[in-house]
């Protein structure tokens, strides 16, 4: 398994050049070294108008036979999973491969049980559990579709993903810990699913004990329904091109929209992207601190390091509880090597005493890797010096959930490494980047807009019941383009710096909202008409949420009314949108088509209101004046 692993500069340079000039014959040998049922009879057709990408058709396989079953013979009583629980004083939890091959093949039973069926989409909403994995894993094995919904979403937005793919069942829990706090999921669960008419079955693993609501004939525990399963599943046989999950993201729509994986090009392309970024060794203890609800807890906790056959730690809990050291209590406690965080992550540690580091010896640390948004400079810097001694090469790597993977980054050690800067493309994949008719512009030292222009095993293939939309927002901007929605610069030795979005797209801690989603949260309020929502620079967030709200008639009390437009977004979305500031104004600068011009509103919200450009287009000029004194 170890053939594909690039060691050296001038193997980078190599798989690189092969991987343009004979795309299909690089991933057709990497493809070779999974476990097919039957190998494929065609490695790729691809047209990006449609669009219509297809990678290894007619290949039959199971992702988990991969994950799991081929680990057995060699690695069977090797760490599979360490689990790591919220409060340091409870025991933490180990799977070898052999006992998490065991788990999931009884939580497959379970699903089995109670109706569920290859094809099946079925929603999990769970916090991060042992059992959020298993699940997740357990879904695969059977060949349902699994929609994983982070568990700090609210019961809205859980209910609109849900009815968005028409689940038929929910993996749920109790309650959940996260830091000081203990949150009823069950009870967030029981208010999505009375607008849910799709849901048959609620499973309910016990967490903290709680009495909960149970309805009868809809609802089971997870620990009555897996004594009356047995402990082997066999894995349903796959099409490389059927569906493996659904991801939500936000769009610059208030809709969410579902990205689909398939089966066999993300497994490929997972595997790859992990061992080859990270510089991945056998003995190596991986931690990845995303949560399973989002693309980077999918890729690159679970199914990235169990596909290699690696050793991965799961969180349960957040970097400040019970104090500003527990990430680095944790790297200390397993001796973990390989260490992939957020940038949000880092900036909120460096804000503590340097002693939460420093009492910590980290020496087992070989690899940092950094993954949401980019890692600004001084973050980059902290980072490096302070957790990684300055021996650890830091991975800055730039990806999104419709890519499935890492596309541009340093590999550890062998490629360089800039601050700020994710690096140059993985093998396989071909960015350019065009300016705003759609030209590429191929010299170095420039900056424009980044597309892809030839497919990768581990790209969505199209948005959930809504193929145009998956047209719309990725292959309809530049004809034969899959375009990022991201600006890049690129520096003269051909190194990318990811310079953010360039839609309506606000990027919180890593997480994206779209301006529109959160704007129709705002316009839930009755006392407002409209509002327009921006990005603004943020200390800890990258970028938090400024918004401008008209109101039907101004309350006395505008405190009041921020609270409650703030409840409004929380009880919509979830609490990691809530608006940092709101500006109540008498009006928005817009064109006379009626067009926000948002453009003004961030300058006003970055607190740059020297240069506003030319405001004489507006339908009305003076309100921009009253906005920028009222400017928080």
């Amino acid at each position: 398994m170890m053939n594909h692993q690039i060691k050296t500069f001038e193997e980078y340079k190599t798989a690189y050049q092969e991987s343009v000039e004979n795309p299909e014959g690089f991933w057709a040998d990497i493809a070779e070294s999974f476990t097919w049922r039957k190998k494929w009879d065609k490695v790729l057709e691809w047209n990006f108008e449609e669009p219509n990408i297809k990678w290894f058709q007619g290949g039959k396989l199971n992702i988990t036979e991969n994950c799991l079953d081929r680990h057995l013979k060699t690695r069977g009583n090797k760490l599979a999973l360490i689990w790591e629980p919220n409060d340091p004083k409870e025991r933490f939890v180990r799977y070898t491969y052999k006992e998490l091959h065991e788990k999931v093949c009884q939580f497959a039973n379970v699903l089995k049980n109670n109706g569920a069926k290859k094809g099946d989409r079925i929603c999990i909403y769970m916090p991060m559990i042992p059992e959020l994995a298993i699940a997740v894993l357990a879904c695969a094995r059977i060949g349902a579709i699994h929609s994983v919904v982070f568990a700090g979403f609210s019961a809205s937005a859980m209910a609109d993903r849900i009815n968005d793919a028409q689940c038929s069942m929910v993996l749920t829990s109790d309650g959940l810990n996260r830091g000081a706090k203990q949150i009823p999921v069950k009870r967030v669960v029981d208010e999505a699913l009375a607008t849910c008419d799709s849901v048959q079955k609620v499973i309910v693993v016990e967490r903290l004990g709680w009495a909960v609501n149970m309805v009868e004939g809809r609802d089971v525990w997870y620990h009555d329904e897996v004594q009356q399963v047995g402990k082997d599943c066999p894995a349903e046989e796959m099409d490389a091109e059927d569906m493996l999950f659904i991801l939500y993201t936000s769009g610059s729509t208030g809709k969410p929209k579902g990205v689909v994986h398939t089966c066999g090009g993300y497994m490929v392309y997972a595997q790859y992207t992990f061992r080859n970024v990270f510089q991945y060794e056998e003995s190596d203890i991986y931690w990845c601190t995303a949560d399973i609800g989002w693309v980077t807890g999918h890729t690159y906790l679970l199914y990235g390091p169990l596909l290699s056959g690696a050793t991965t730690v799961m969180f349960e809990g957040v970097p400040n509880y019970p104090d500003m050291g527990r990430f680095w209590q944790i790297v200390d406690k397993f001796g973990v090597s390989i260490f992939y965080t957020a940038p949000t992550a880092i900036r909120s540690l460096m804000g503590g005493d340097i002693d939460d580091v420093l009492s910590y010896s980290l020496d087992s640390l070989k690899v940092l890797g950094s993954v949401g948004e980019p890692i600004n400079e001084e973050a980059w810097h902290w980072y490096h010096i302070h957790v990684g001694k300055e021996r650890c090469p830091l991975v800055d790597t730039w990806w999104q959930t419709e890519t499935g993977g890492i596309m541009i980054s340093t590999l550890a050690g062998i490629t360089p490494m800039k601050p700020s800067h994710a690096g140059l493309p993985l093998p396989g994949v071909q960015p350019i980047l065009v300016d705003n008719e759609g030209n590429e512009i191929k010299e170095n030292g420039v900056e424009g807009y980044l597309c892809m222009k030839f497919p990768w095993p581990g790209m969505i293939r199209t948005t959930y019941g809504d193929p145009e939309r998956c047209r719309l927002s990725y292959f309809s901007t530049y004809k034969g383009l899959y375009f990022s929605g991201d600006g890049a610069k690129r520096d003269e030795n051909g190194l990318y710096r990811i310079i953010g979005r360039v839609d309506d797209v606000i990027n919180v801690s890593g997480h994206r909202f779209g301006t529109a989603e959160i704007e129709e949260a705002i316009n839930h309020n009755e006392h407002v008409i409209e509002s327009a929502v921006v990005g603004y620079p943020h200390d800890v967030k990258g970028q938090g949420i400024y918004a401008f709200v008209i109101c039907k008639d101004v309350p006395e009390n505008q405190e009041m009314l921020r609270a409650e437009i703030i409840e409004t977004v929380v009880e919509k979305i979830g609490k990691i949108a809530r608006p940092d500031k709101i500006q109540i104004v008498s009006g928005l600068p817009k064109t006379r088509s009626g067009k926000i011009m948002r453009r003004i509103l961030r300058k006003v919200a970055e607190g740059d209101t020297s240069n506003l450009g030319d405001t004489s287009t507006l339908l009305d000029p003076a309100v921009v004046d009253e906005i920028k004194e009222g400017a928080l």
